[in-house]
């Protein structure tokens, strides 16, 4: 008979089998010898189907667990490897780590209390906790009603665009087919959600200097026709392509005059709320209506980590639902917590859990360090970059990414230089199109990251421009 995981047996059944996947995970690593996987996509799939062999055979095999961890790793792209900088894919915390090894044990479900009574709890306190750091308890105050007092909230999601749709389909809920309002380097996410939920195409606001333009903006609003109230203004914290944060004082501003909701887009600058030194830089954003968060970029977390918080929680009722085996009027009556509201998923994780661990291991000042620490890695980055004479940078970073490129280059180097460095394995960098150039992205998530690191990459870069 199989052995569960939980249960009184579980820790006993499960050291072991955490023996054999830790050291298939070095035993990968060491196999890989580098930020991801030498010789392609071929290569990689050729290596994998052979450790997977059928996936299905009549009869199991005990050595799986070793065999497909090792070739997991082996073929993985590491986000802890200080050459692996293309995504705002962050190198997940050991304690957040462990923490999502309870959860994926214990296996609770947060639709309904009767599976998840710690977990329900717990969230419901951490996404409160978490509101209030976006929205601090002075500036409770609706941007677009008449002021009252409210309270803010959050909510749980697998992620940026989980979160944006929310934003998007409360906005709808509580104006209607609302009109959204975006700027050119907004997420891709957004003008999908538009889409599916029915909306009418996105009005673009240019963004000449990679943030949106204000004038431009109140030019839009000025123009849309329809009563007050039916627009939605999305902004961003933290762009994906060059870690760039739209003006959101003026931007809020331009929200209050013209009766428009706003949402801000912060899964990636939203990190800087832990960090005295670079919170200043989200000045405006306990305006929005309504804030995109996402902790499994600078927060450290394995995916999914995100979050959306709302200014008012009367916003969340337009989520409420009713399925009587889960949350029954009586049994909400009587106390129990319906939790069916707190998302448009069902069967959930407890994703809280890790997201609370963290939090109360290190603290505000120990988060904050770390963003300092990657936010000073990209302005060293940037130094170096500005004094090589054979690359050209495009600006100082805001956040922590960075956008460089081999001087006189031409755009089809860039980018098979890009190809090159990922099919032999040698590092991972991203790519972008800023001032109708390509460009390589370097965003640094990882705290250990040290000069000499930086000072590899661009050696790296350099020869193979070279050849």
């Amino acid at each position: 008979m199989s052995p569960l995981a939980s249960g009184p047996q579980g820790p006993h059944i499960l050291r072991p089998l955490l023996d054999t996947v830790l050291d298939a995970l070095e035993k990968g690593a060491d196999t890989r010898r580098g930020p991801l996987p030498a010789g392609g996509p071929a290569q990689v799939a050729a290596h994998l189907r052979e450790a997977l062999g059928d996936p299905l055979p009549d009869d199991g095999d005990d050595q799986a667990l070793y065999s497909l961890v090792h070739a997991f790793a082996a073929g993985a792209a590491d986000p802890a490897d200080p050459l692996c900088t293309a995504h705002l894919h962050c190198p997940p915390l050991a304690v957040a780590a462990a923490a999502d090894l309870a959860a994926s044990v214990l296996n609770p479900s947060l639709d309904s209390w009767d599976q998840a009574p710690a977990a329900s709890e717990l969230e419901a306190l951490v996404t409160r906790a978490l509101a209030d750091e976006v929205y601090p308890p002075t500036t409770h105050t609706p941007l677009t009603r008449t002021p009252t007092a409210t309270t803010p909230d959050a909510l749980v999601t697998t992620g940026g665009t989980e979160s944006n749709q929310l934003a998007l389909l409360l906005a709808r809920e509580k104006q209607g087919n609302v009109q959204l309002v975006q700027a050119a380097g907004a997420h891709h996410s957004l003008h999908r959600a538009a889409w599916l939920l029915g909306l009418p195409e996105p009005v673009t606001v240019p963004a000449p200097a990679g943030t949106m333009d204000p004038a431009a903006l109140d030019q839009a609003l000025t123009a849309l026709p329809g009563p007050p109230g039916g627009i939605l203004v999305a902004a961003t914290a933290g762009t994906t392509d060059a870690g760039l944060i739209d003006p959101l004082p003026e931007i809020a501003t331009l929200c209050e005059a013209h009766g428009a909701r706003l949402h801000v887009d912060a899964a990636y600058g939203g990190g800087l709320l832990f960090s005295d030194r670079h919170r200043p830089k989200l000045d405006g954003l306990a305006r929005a209506d309504t804030v995109t968060l996402d902790l499994h970029k600078l927060g450290w977390q394995p995916v999914a980590a995100g979050l959306l918080a709302v200014r008012d929680r009367d916003d969340l009722t337009a989520l409420a639902h009713r399925a009587d085996y889960l949350n029954a009027a009586d049994d909400t009556e009587t106390g129990l917590p319906d939790l069916l509201g707190r998302s448009l998923r069902t069967t959930r994780r407890p994703d809280v859990l890790k997201i609370a661990v963290t939090l109360r291991t290190l603290g505000r000042r120990g988060l904050g360090t770390l963003v300092d620490q990657v936010c000073a890695h990209a302005g060293d980055l940037a130094d170096l970059i500005d004094r090589h004479p054979r690359f050209e940078l495009y600006d100082r970073p805001t956040i922590s990414t960075v956008l460089f490129r081999p001087t006189h280059a031409t755009d089809d180097t860039v980018a098979a230089v890009r190809r090159r460095l990922l099919t032999e394995g040698r590092a991972v960098l991203g790519r972008a199109r800023a001032d109708d150039r390509l460009w390589f992205k370097a965003t640094l998530l990882n705290p250990h990251t040290g000069p000499g690191d930086l000072a590899a990459l661009l050696r790296l870069v350099e020869g193979h421009t070279a050849r």
